[in-house]
């Protein structure tokens, strides 16, 4: 399956290809605009230079970059989780540069990495978004991705809660109380 490009947007050729460490400071970059904090709050807060770093370290051989004409378009990463009899394919992350949204670059990053999943055993795909992402959810549903199962995300600002925003307070104030009462050298008499 690949997009239907816009009438008004020439053919382009995507080519996938694996990361390389230089790539992992423009696929930082192109994250920290995809997954904003106004758009997607709570994916936002996992959105860091870790998680690229991490998965190029740990599972180099899911994490691919599309390019048109040199130019990163896209990329996705993912891992192998093995569970039991089953060993699932997990898609983490999938960011397409705006540039290239709707002409095939998500296509193609899904389709290598699923085939790469398969030859390493994968025999279940699971991906998760953010339930506003329409767009997100409606990609994975035409690939085949099914089973919705929608999930509560509580979170709590531990600064603003009134028990522990004091611990917060305390252990704060503990700390610097630390750094002034470090031991002064003694001179050594000579």
């Amino acid at each position: 399956m690949t997009d239907i490009p816009r009438s008004d947007e020439p053919q382009i050729v995507v080519s996938v290809r694996d990361m390389e460490i230089d790539d992992l400071a423009p696929i930082y970059h192109l994250g920290e605009m995809l997954f904003t904090s106004d758009l997607y709050p709570y994916i936002y807060r996992t959105w860091d230079q870790w998680e690229v770093i991490g998965l190029y370290n740990t599972d180099p051989e899911y994490c691919l970059v599309a390019e048109v004409q040199d130019q990163l378009a896209g990329f996705i990463l993912g891992t192998i989780i093995n569970k039991a009899s089953w060993v699932y394919g997990y898609i983490t992350w999938l960011g397409v540069n705006p540039e290239f949204q709707r002409r095939g670059v998500a296509d193609k990053l899904v389709d290598k990495l699923v085939e790469r999943m398969i030859d390493d055993g994968a025999r279940f795909m699971m991906v998760d978004t953010d339930p506003e992402n329409l767009p997100a959810v409606k990609f994975f549903t035409r690939k085949g991705f099914g089973s919705m199962r929608k999930h509560v995300f509580l979170s709590m600002n531990l600064s603003r809660h009134e028990y522990y925003g004091k611990l917060i307070a305390y252990e704060r104030e503990k700390a610097e109380r630390a750094v002034w009462k470090r031991p002064r050298r003694r001179p050594t008499a000579k």
